[in-house]
């Protein structure tokens, strides 16, 4: 069964935490579009980024949603 997404932005130390992986890698995947489940928005006259990872992108790319894996 589908999970009911509602644009949660899934933090970057929540899907560190979930997948084992540093929140430094999770921020350079999304930096360079190596990750498909979020954007890294680059803010303006910054050098520093936002980062959006809405559950349903989390969900689709690696079967995480609101604290565990989903099988199906």
């Amino acid at each position: 069964m589908t999970p009911k997404f509602t644009g949660r932005n899934v933090s970057i130390s929540e899907i560190s935490q979930a997948t084992g992986k540093t929140p430094q890698l999770i921020r350079v995947g999304l930096q360079r579009g190596i990750f498909n489940f979020g954007w890294a928005l680059k803010n303006d006259g910054s050098t520093e980024f936002t980062y959006y990872c809405p559950d349903k992108k989390v969900y689709e790319e690696i079967r995480y949603f609101k604290g565990e894996f989903v099988n199906e």
